[in-house]
């Protein structure tokens, strides 16, 4: 299905001309409908799938269409990170460039200015809020914001933002909704909590489910036996052969993320780290330079494994084994997007087989093993010194080529005089 098949509005339609952006995703055809309806839904789809424009592309629309108070907050827009509610108000930004509608973002770990523009926004009545649990709580605490204009209320990635604990934060948000609202959850799985607070939360909603929670059959996955003294000795050999950039390593600790960073860098290997220890204005600065590729290689823990919007990441390399088969694909999902094809490699220490082997069971499938090179000595199914990867090489393809599906429409010249960010 094309975007200009559905009844969204000619401004969002407009700035999606601009973007090139033309077919809808599964999650896009079969979410977009329901919400424009004005139903509450509950769409279960997994990371990278285009949900995030699954659920702006219609609130815009119909904040656009609807009856509400201009000067109220009319739409508040939950996600469980600072890295996701970035990516949201950035897309924010950029379908909605047509539009004369305002928003702020609201997270921590920023400087006191940033608290400044947020309890403003929040205070003045934004159209849409796009906020972290914690943050937004810690500001109703302190000032006395009106939420009667509230008429969406949308949960991005519920699952994590319960795992993480938010759950009595949420619940004290919406004490503060009005009951007559639209109320869109999206999650990546669909557990018993998310069950249970759905039936707390919604009315009759609609469920969505547009796949089961696996890797695309586009990202190639690898791993590696190995002794864990073997693994940094491995990854020097794996950057030094192959040369690439823009590649993530995940690992399960801050301090192996900064050894393993201080590791590369000492070989001159261009890798940064990311982790929570770092403020939110380094957090900026590392993904900025990592998204424009003057990073090549972002070692990180799980703190990026959702939420990051970088399409072009060619290899992931799962340094520890995730104690949870959805992390693992989660961590996975950061390749392959936008239809790209990516590249996956874990390594996993005879501590870690067990938690290897759940993810295998998850994924109903054995992941292909590559030999340990023998020039790192013994171990696990060692084999020859060569890396033995197939020459798997990611497309850096972005998008369909050719003109959008209606390229005959033109876009309006008249843009708002004043469009609020």
């Amino acid at each position: 299905m094309y975007f200009d098949e559905l009844p969204l509005a000619d401004e969002v339609l407009d700035a999606l001309w601009d973007m090139h952006f033309d077919e809808c995703t599964p999650v896009q055809e079969h979410t977009i409908p329901v919400i424009l309806e004005g139903k509450d839904v509950i769409s279960c789809a997994q990371t990278g799938t285009g949900k995030t424009a699954a659920f702006i592309l219609p609130l815009l629309t119909n904040l656009l269409y609807d009856n509400h108070d201009p000067n109220k907050l009319n739409a508040i827009i939950m996600a469980p990170t600072r890295e996701l509610a970035q990516q949201i108000d950035q897309q924010m930004e950029g379908f909605g460039f047509y539009v004369p509608l305002s928003s702020v973002a609201i997270y921590g770990g920023n400087d006191g200015q940033a608290w400044g523009t947020q309890s403003t926004g929040l205070q003045r009545g934004a159209d849409i809020v796009i906020a972290t649990p914690g943050r937004l709580l810690s500001l109703m605490n302190i000032y006395d914001i009106d939420f009667s204009g509230v008429k969406y209320f949308i949960l991005d990635e519920a699952d994590r933002m319960l795992d993480m604990g938010f759950y009595d934060d949420i619940m004290a948000i919406v004490n503060k909704l009005p009951k007559e609202r639209q109320t869109i959850m999206f999650s990546a799985t669909m557990p018993t909590n998310i069950r249970k607070m759905a039936k707390a939360i919604m009315q009759n909603p609609e469920e969505v489910q547009i796949a089961i929670s696996r890797p695309p059959e586009t990202i190639l996955q690898q791993a590696i036996d190995i002794y864990e003294p073997q693994k940094t000795e491995y990854l020097k050999l794996l950057f030094k052969e192959r040369q690439m950039k823009k590649v993530i390593v995940f690992v399960g600790k801050k301090q192996r993320v900064k050894d393993l960073a201080r590791t590369l860098r000492a070989i001159h290997i261009d890798a940064r780290a990311m982790h929570a220890d770092l403020e939110q204005k380094e957090r900026d600065e590392v993904m900025l330079d990592f998204r424009n590729g003057k990073v090549d290689v972002l070692v990180a823990t799980d703190i990026v494994s959702r939420g990051i919007d970088v399409d072009d990441i060619p290899l992931v390399v799962n340094y520890d084994v995730p104690r949870d088969a959805e992390d693992y694909v989660h961590r996975i999902g950061r390749t392959a997007r936008a239809e790209n094809k990516g590249e996956a490699i874990t390594l996993v220490s005879p501590e870690d087989k067990l938690f290897f082997n759940k993810i295998e069971r998850f994924l109903q499938r054995s992941i292909e093993r590559i030999p340990v090179p023998s020039c790192l000595g013994d171990a696990p199914d060692s084999s020859v010194c060569s890396l033995a990867v197939d020459d798997h090489k990611p497309s850096s393809k972005h998008r369909k080529g050719g003109k959008p599906h209606w390229h005959k429409r033109k876009p309006k010249n008249n843009r708002p005089a004043s469009h609020k960010q």
